[in-house]
């Protein structure tokens, strides 16, 4: 019997319908009047669409077993060593951080956003050294290690990322004013949007969303970040609003003429839960056991991915410019031929 309730447990825990439950059982909605009575509501419409997303790929035959399973071995796993380990690493920020804030914000419509543009702010730097900084990639790397795009690549994380990610966007947030009602409140409105964005294509298959594309970060712009295509890589870090993307230069919308091609660009086994949780760790000791000295060991620990003391570097940043460049290129000599040969017919013309 403590199996059974055991599983029921997790299974309620997953789609976070306790709270709908209780107010069921109890028959007082009341609740809904309230922020939380609000979020036990919409919070399992993310693992409801997941199921969806499932049964339609069944459906329409385009399941594979191979697109979920190590999500959701991740998931599990993580799940496991969660009951082991517990780091409060929001409430140790805030009771520390608090008394050090440049100002106090309120929770109020115009303070909620300016809370937001802090809140994206403090997570795209988060996200953009977890793509820059070695270590912090291998702990980013389970999440961009799956080969196709559905929303259990929301739950495929390695289990000390949450914590660095916490830290950080915290931190800046609380620093900057953010109060914690408040900076509760813009997490669960991203923690929605953040676990939408992975929808698959079997549930939108065009991830623009029409007009919101211009506005927000979509599906689609998700994609692409996934993408381990040259022109898409280490783009789009932000989460909802495409303010900082712009600002610092790292946004990049989907094009019609580059098919998505999801995973990291090492070579490894994406149905190896080993590979996907622990390959980058062990990619980056080879490189520092291989290192001629202990500062150039050390350097593979902050240096970005592809970096090598060799000086053969592969970083994201220099193949997303050679191909950038190489496409400018092709352009000019393309442009140039046209120009030729409308100098040629030109002739030929005025002689008709």
């Amino acid at each position: 019997m403590d199996i059974l309730q055991t599983v029921y447990d997790e299974l309620i825990g997953f789609f976070g319908i306790s709270g709908i439950i209780k107010m069921v059982q109890s028959g007082d909605y009341g609740a809904l009047s309230t922020l939380s009575g609000i979020q036990s509501v919409i919070w399992p419409i993310i693992p409801f669409l997941l199921l969806i997303e499932i049964i339609r790929a069944v459906f329409y035959k385009r399941f594979k077993i191979d697109d979920y399973k190590i999500p959701f071995l991740v998931f599990v796993l993580n799940r496991v060593i969660s009951r082991f380990i517990s780091i409060a690493a929001v409430a140790f920020c805030i009771g520390l951080l608090q008394k050090w804030a440049i100002f106090t914000t309120t929770f109020t419509w115009y303070w909620f956003i300016y809370g937001y543009i802090v809140w994206e702010f403090s997570h795209f730097i988060y996200h953009y050294f977890g793509h820059k900084v070695r270590i912090l990639w291998c702990l980013h790397s389970t999440h961009h290690a799956p080969q196709q795009m559905n929303l259990t690549v929301n739950f495929a994380h390695f289990f000390l990322e949450a914590p660095y990610a916490d830290i950080v966007r915290t931190s800046i947030c609380i620093l900057l004013g953010v109060n914690p009602a408040l900076l509760f409140f813009i997490m669960f409105v991203d923690g929605f949007w953040g676990s939408f964005i992975h929808v698959g294509e079997n549930i939108i298959k065009d991830g623009r969303l029409g007009f919101l594309n211009k506005i927000l970060l979509t599906p689609s712009h998700h994609r692409v970040h996934h993408a381990k295509n040259p022109l898409y890589m280490d783009t789009n870090f932000c989460n909802l609003l495409n303010i900082w993307d712009k600002v610092f230069k790292t946004y990049q919308d989907e094009r019609k003429d580059i098919h998505i091609e999801y995973g990291i660009t090492r070579k490894m086994n994406p149905n190896s839960l080993w590979d996907v949780y622990f390959g980058e760790f062990i990619c980056l000791g080879k490189d520092m056991i291989a290192a001629p000295n202990l500062k150039t060991a050390l350097l593979y620990i902050v240096m970005p991915p592809g970096w090598s003391h060799t000086g053969s570097h592969q970083t994201a940043k220099i193949v997303r410019n050679s191909f950038i460049a190489e496409e400018n290129e092709n352009k000019v000599v393309s442009i140039n031929k046209d120009q030729v040969n409308e100098n040629i017919l030109e002739p030929n013309l005025e002689r008709v």
